[in-house]
């Protein structure tokens, strides 16, 4: 995207292609589009959905016995 200036790294190197396609999915889930002329609600809300999406995927690996 023109403008952006995400100085984040995943804490898990090679992470980021997948990160980044998860976020797309979310937006066109949420129906919302990303970009440097959305509000930081609009992104923020994208980015929640990523992390609660996150978390259940990581409590569903501890149900099942698989280490994360």
């Amino acid at each position: 995207m023109a403008g952006e200036r995400n100085s984040n790294t995943p804490a898990v190197q090679g992470a980021g292609k997948g990160l980044d396609q998860l976020k797309y999915e979310i937006a066109n889930e949420i129906g919302a589009t990303l970009g440097g002329d959305r509000t930081s609600r609009e992104n923020g809300t994208v980015g929640g959905y990523m992390t609660k999406r996150m978390v259940q995927f990581a409590e569903q690996q501890l149900k099942s016995g698989q280490r994360i």
